[in-house]
This record gives structure tokens, sequence and C-alpha cells, in this order.
């Protein structure tokens, strides 16, 4: 085993959990036990909430300005350790070193935008009549949940770490318990920061510690990020217990690809939003939809496909359970009468045998009703389905439950614009494959991809994790009285 059994973080340190449970922490690239991660009881989740409770009052009256400090010197400690947080976010998740870096690079911009929060969050002051002022002002909820999932173990923590905490109020981080090293390191490197004890927590578990976050008397607002499944059950329990609650989940996001769209750019693009991650983010393209004669661009795409070589610019799926079912739905498209024009299955990486990947797959003539078409694969698969008009092709889109996002690649400024106003997603790319909204801009998605109000990065973030104070101000007393009296 490379790295202790792995503890709990409360009040600024480590802890052992109350029990013996644990899980062995697997390196998807090439099956090597890692580390073992307690699975904690709703006893361990009391004392983080214990010490974010406590924590609370003096961080939330620390002026905003003073609190985006420990912000600016975190993201120094990101930039300085990118290398070593890469490295650990590759070998727990099993993505490639380059795609790793990039995660940490697109924390660093996430903590940026949170160093940005004092212009942001300034309020509004108005006098309304003579005498008489308004003003409104953002205030902290208190202690918050933030419950994330294996596949971005760095990023999707800091989507909630920097807005949460630099807007005043105390976490309870609960990391997957697939990847739960890379959150460790982000706790140490907070501390250094100068983060005060208590104000971020981790408390590693399954679906117990799950339901005790939904279901805790004293946490007011929980995040989550998974699967549609789960999010559904988180968002109906938080708020059965009158909580707050932005639960993202899965996402089935389509390509739609017109005869006219730059050959070699599109395909380029279409491989790259397919197998990058190995597929496992929910942005991925999944599906695509050739309008028209597109034979010319399919065949670039398996040909970009085929320079996709795991283990060497494409990383592993996350376990054995993954790998199998991504290529059982490979082998039931086949069945059902696709075409598997290039086949990632009974992949193995010379020297990484015990890895768990799945190689490049293409399907094509993919019909609407296949569970390829319509389910979230989550691996390095596209499947691409064909119609002859764009009307036909919106319509598979918008019969899609999911609504995370959704591209056309074509030359037409018109036909983009058009697709732009009907597709039924909440992020539009054009000739983009992964079209994810870089800051200011937020990151969520529609229908059965998003479950509450607002997004969970940006601009949108504020108003998830404040509550909105008014006052009304009157000192002159010559004003007399009237119906604001």
């Amino acid at each position: 085993m490379k790295y202790p059994v792995i503890q709990n973080y409360i009040n600024g340190s480590w802890v052992d959990s109350s029990t013996s449970k644990t899980m062995d922490v697997i390196s998807p690239l090439d099956g090597n036990l890692l580390s073992r991660v307690p699975m904690s009881s709703a006893a361990d989740l009391d004392k983080a909430v214990t010490a974010a409770q406590a924590a609370f009052p003096s961080w939330s009256k620390t002026p905003i300005k003073e609190r985006v400090q420990v912000f600016f010197r975190y993201k120094v400690l990101l930039e300085k350790h990118l290398r070593e947080l890469a490295e650990l976010c590759s070998e727990e998740n099993g993505k490639t070193y380059s795609e790793s870096v990039a995660e940490i690079e697109k924390c660093i911009e996430l903590t940026e935008f949170a160093t940005s929060l004092p212009q942001l969050v300034t309020g509004e002051l108005l006098e309304v009549s003579r005498g008489v002022e308004c003003r409104t002002e953002h205030v902290p909820l208190g202690v918050v949940a933030s419950i994330v999932p294996f596949n971005f173990p760095s990023m999707v923590p800091n989507w909630t770490i920097p807005n949460a905490i630099a807007l005043g109020n105390c976490m309870i981080m609960k990391p997957s318990e697939k990847v739960p090293l890379s959150c460790g390191r982000l706790a140490e490197l907070l501390k250094e920061a100068g983060l005060p004890d208590g104000v971020f927590n981790i408390v590693h578990g399954d679906v117990g510690i799950v339901e005790a976050i939904c279901d805790h008397p004293n946490i007011e607002a929980v995040s989550f990020v998974g699967s549609t499944k789960v999010a559904k059950i988180v968002y109906q329990r938080a708020t059965h217990n009158y909580k707050r609650c932005l639960a993202l989940g899965g996402a089935k996001n389509h390509l739609m690809v017109l005869p006219d769209a730059i050959s070699d750019m599109t395909a380029q693009n279409v491989a790259a939003s397919m197998s990058g991650c190995a597929g496992q983010r929910c942005m991925a393209a999944s599906a695509m939809i050739g309008v028209g004669n597109i034979d010319h661009i399919v065949a670039k795409i398996c040909d970009e496909a085929r320079k996709i070589v795991p283990g060497v610019n494409l990383g592993a799926v996350i376990n054995k359970a993954s790998q199998e079912r991504i290529e059982q739905y490979i082998s039931d498209a086949e069945k059902d009468g696709a075409k598997i024009l290039v086949d990632g299955r009974n992949t193995s990486v010379p020297g990484k045998e015990k890895g768990t990947y799945v190689g490049p797959t293409v399907i094509d003539f993919v019909t609407p009703d296949m569970s390829v078409a319509k389910e979230e694969i989550f691996g390095p698969v596209i499947s691409i389905m064909r119609t002859k008009t764009v009307d036909e092709a919106l319509e598979i889109e918008n019969a899609n439950p999911y609504g995370n996002a959704a591209s056309v690649f074509t030359q037409n400024g018109a036909m983009a614009r058009y697709i732009i106003d009907r597709a039924s997603a909440g992020m539009i790319g054009v000739n983009v494959g992964v079209p994810v909204p870089r800051e200011p801009f937020s990151f969520g998605g529609w229908n059965e991809s998003k479950f509450g109000v607002g997004d969970i990065t940006g601009k949108s973030s504020i108003e998830f994790w404040t509550k909105l104070k008014k006052s009304t101000i009157k000192w002159n007393a010559e004003a007399g009285v009237n119906w604001m009296s």
C-alpha cells in the first residue's frame, strides 16, 4: 500500500474514523493498492459539524476582503504544487497526466474567481425617500456541505470550496470513496494558506454519510455532483429536511454535425470530446447526430479515434465494474444492429495488465431507441445517429431527458442560431465539442441534469451560498410618520 490509511480532517487535524470499516483505494492505471478509506459514521459527521459551527461566528464576521486573502495564497500554492497534485489526480483517477494538469489549472481559475468576490457582493444602497435608505447585503448561510464525484478529484471540490468559503460559510466535504486522496491534499494547502481550523472539514464514507449530511439539522445547504439517479435522491432528501440543495446529475450530450462542417476540425473535436478523461465527464460527447451526408466526416472521426492510444494519450476508466459496463453497451449496440467502426473492447496496456482500460469506440448507424443512444455510458464511446434534417436531429436531442450540453458543427451562422434557440440544454457549443463556460460564467445544465435553482460556479453561485439581508434605515425625525413607519 503506497499511502497510509486515510483519515477524516476535522478542525484542522487528521483524526481516525469511529468505525473500523474501510474500502480499498485502487489505482485504475495499474490495479495497485493506493490506500484504504474509512466508511465513517454519523458520529464522525457530528464532530465535523460541531467544529464548523464553532468556527463560523469568527469566520463569517471576518470582512470578505480579508477572507479572500486566504484564496490568493491558496492559488499560489496550487501553482507551486501543480505537478504533485496532477500526479496524485492521475494516480487515483486514471486520467492522463496532461488531463490532470488541465484539471489543476481549472482549480486555479476557479480560485481566481473567488478572489474577485468582494467586487461582486458589494450589495446595493439607495435613498428611497428623503432621509430614508434601503440597503442589501449578502450574508453567509452557516455550515454547508459538498458531496463530490470520482471523475474530477480536485476540480469539482474547487467548484464549491473557494466560493462557499470566501462568502463566509464553513464547509463539510464528502469526497468520492474511489478518489479520496486529492481532497486531503487540498485541505493541507488550505491550512497552509491560512484558513482557520474548522472552516473546512472532510468526512469520508459511502451512502451512509451522504444520508447523514442530508438529514443533519445543522447543515444549511448541500451541493451534489454525480449520477442523475442519486442526484434526485439527494435533492429530495435534503429539501425534505428544509435545506437548500443544488444537485447536478448525469448527461447525454448531443453533437449535431452538418455537411458543411469543417471536416478536420469537427473530427478532432468530436474525438477529443468523446475520449477526454476516458469519457468520464458529464460534458463528454456520447451521441452524435449526422444531418445529411456526413460520411466524409465520420471517416475522419475514425481516423482521429485510432490515434488515441490507451495508456499513452487515453487514461483508464475508474474500475473493473465500469470497464465491464461500458463494454456491455458496445456489445448490446452491435447485437441490436449498429456497426462498430472502431472497437475499444478487450483493451490491455502492456505492463499495466491490471489497469482498467477501454479503447476509443465509434459506433455508426445507431437508432434512437438503442441503449447507447439513450443512456449515459461514461466511457470513450461515440454513438452516431443519422437524420435527413436539422429538425429531426433536434427532435432526438429534445427527447433526451438530460440537458447538460449540446453542440452543432457548421459554418452556417443562421443555422447555428436556429439550433441554439431550440436545443434543450443549459450549455451550447458551436464548433466546440466540450462547451464548458469559463469563469465568471457559470456551469450548469437543464432538465434531469440539474435539480435546484442556479448554477454551481461563477456569479450564479453567489445566490446559492448566501442569503440576502435587506435593511431600511431612517435617521431624520422631521420625515414624519408615513406608510413606511
